[in-house]
């Protein structure tokens, strides 16, 4: 098997989904349509808890972030995946290809991050309802968004790193639909056991803490809306919360079934499934899930439609 030395590869090729021209045009029009309507659905979230004064509270704001980082991890991927497609040409830049690895895992944990910290926010609000302003003031809704973001974006330079210092095989073609790890590592000749390595410690010191943290939340939010006496005070109490555990259960969902798993048993093709979830589906959903679930956001979505019109 030959090796390339790092200082001669300068560029990867991204498989992309299908070699068949006359498919190319048709896939981009969908992948075009779903990165408008991210765009847009998250947007609105963003524009509509900024102009309404009733939604400054710890719960919009973390919302808010959630749609930037929707907005944020779309446009990591499906800008140059779109260029892709329309142009033909598949390549990208080593080092275009080490940053959006980077990004793409940077944005990732800092949603763990901030998922976790609304399932606290939501068990506050329901457990602890007297004191929640107390226990979650803005001061500390903002340093753990501040925390969150940290983290989130100083974490992933190991991988970045490491990934940037392996040797790559001859082939330098990319199956997937943009540079992350899994599909990087198979192609590399050299050990990728740090890679793997530090893989597992996140998942082990951010993923799953995270995923227990807002387990531990929503056993004591059910169990104390359970308790609630009159069936519309549980309705209410559980409203608050159905539109963030419904987007944890399909974060979780996607980003386990991606991550937590050894390399040897990649599969480009239940990868690309999986990654399409996360990278498309669920920031389309998102916004759809707290507008629809959420009667303060639709509220206010009316309230914003009012003034547009009445301008």
């Amino acid at each position: 098997m030959t090796f390339e030395r790092q200082p001669n590869l300068t560029r990867f090729t991204i498989q992309t989904f299908t070699d068949a021209p006359e498919l190319q045009i048709p896939i981009f029009l969908i992948f075009l349509l779903g990165y408008l309507i991210i765009i847009l659905g998250n947007l609105t979230i963003f524009v509509v808890i900024v102009s309404e004064a009733s939604l400054h509270t710890p719960m919009y704001l973390f919302l808010m972030k959630l749609s930037l980082l929707d907005i944020s991890c779309a446009s990591n991927i499906l800008p140059n995946m779109l260029h892709m497609l329309l142009t033909q040409h598949k390549t990208i830049s080593f080092v275009g290809c080490i940053t959006q690895v980077y990004f793409f895992i940077s944005l990732t944990c800092t949603e763990v991050l901030l998922l976790g910290a609304m399932a606290y926010d939501r068990y506050l609000a329901i457990c602890h309802p007297l004191h929640y302003f107390m226990l979650m003031s803005f001061r500390h809704c903002a340093l753990l968004i501040m925390a969150a973001f940290t983290i989130g974006f100083i974490d992933p330079m190991g991988h970045a790193v490491f990934i940037s210092k392996l040797y790559f095989c001859a082939s330098h073609l990319i199956d997937h639909f943009f540079c992350d790890v899994s599909p990087l590592l198979k192609l590399s000749c050299s050990d990728t056991s740090r890679v793997e390595m530090l893989t597992f410690v996140e998942g082990t010191f951010i993923v799953f803490p995270n995923f227990l943290l807002t387990l531990i939340s929503y056993i004591f939010i059910i169990a104390t809306i359970l308790k609630i006496k009159s069936a519309e005070g549980r309705q209410k109490a559980f409203s608050t919360c159905t539109s963030h555990l419904t987007c944890v259960i399909m974060f979780y969902g996607t980003i386990l079934c991606l991550y937590m798993r050894p390399t040897s048993s990649y599969s480009p093709k239940q990868d690309k499934f999986f990654a399409l979830l996360y990278v498309v589906l669920v920031p389309m959903l998102n916004p759809v899930i707290y507008s629809l679930k959420n009667q303060d956001v639709k509220c206010a979505l009316k309230k914003l439609k009012n003034k547009i019109i009445c301008k």
